[in-house]
């Protein structure tokens, strides 16, 4: 006789992995079609261009994971994608794959060295695609946890030091006058990152905000080093205060 089953406790609920976002740029119909229910039976959401014009205005709108491109299109080729990808900072961190027919080893060294992260000559095997999209995509998110882990791993102690840099500047004791802001030669997106570290944000929390990627973050964050003389973010914070530089 069939018993009914006992209650079992109510398992939590797991909130899945967003898939994972990417912008195939191809002027060729066919092969974009393939390629594009390849990669959607294989979990990943596809976004598709016709060409490098087509391409970039996606990806500013889509701001995907992983851009696959081919190198060889009108109006826009892959080189020029890349670049204006490169060159813009909420994309400039997007992992690119070409996809090309070219296949010698100069056009394979032009494309690594116009930041390309990786590089499948055509024809190729979907099965080879998949794996080199699983990889880039994987190292991709583990260097931002790296940074991640890294960025965090102070966030006490610095709210601390920027609360105790406050208090010793505003009681007189920081020893010296604010001086005007515009001896410092910042561009505006510098501008506001340096507010930012100087709110005790790290860099996680920064890019959240300005909707742009962490290595663009750790890229200002370098060059305001630079600019101001500063080795730390203590040292920065504590100099763009004495200075002036944030509110």
């Amino acid at each position: 006789m069939d018993l009914e089953p006992e209650s079992q406790p109510a398992v939590p609920d797991v909130v899945p992995a967003a898939p994972v976002r990417l912008l195939l740029v191809d002027d060729e119909p066919g092969l974009r079609t393939a390629v594009q229910t390849y990669l959607e039976d294989e979990g990943f959401q596809v976004t598709t261009a016709v060409d490098g014009e087509d391409g970039w205005t996606k990806a500013q709108e889509l701001l995907p994971d992983l851009v696959i491109s081919d190198v060889m299109m009108p109006r826009l080729d892959g080189y020029g994608l890349l670049r204006k990808l490169r060159a813009d900072e909420r994309l400039g961190g997007t992992p690119v794959i070409f996809l090309t027919a070219k296949g010698m080893t100069a056009d394979r060294i032009e494309g690594f060295q116009a930041g390309c992260d990786d590089y499948i000559p055509k024809p190729f095997d979907p099965d080879e695609l998949v794996a080199r999209v699983h990889n880039v995509v994987r190292r991709q998110e583990r260097l931002l946890q790296e940074a991640a882990r890294f960025a965090d791993a102070d966030i006490g102690q610095m709210a601390k030091q920027i609360t105790e840099i406050r208090s010793l500047l505003a009681s007189g004791g920081g020893g010296k006058k604010p001086v005007n802001a515009v001896q410092h030669e910042f561009t505006p997106r510098e501008a506001s990152v340096l507010q930012l570290v100087a709110e005790g944000m790290m860099n996680k929390e920064i890019a959240r905000r300005l909707e742009t990627s962490i290595r663009n973050v750790e890229k200002y964050v370098s060059r305001l080093f630079t600019k101001t003389g500063t080795a730390s973010r203590t040292e920065l914070v504590r100099y763009a205060l004495e200075h002036g530089l944030v509110d």
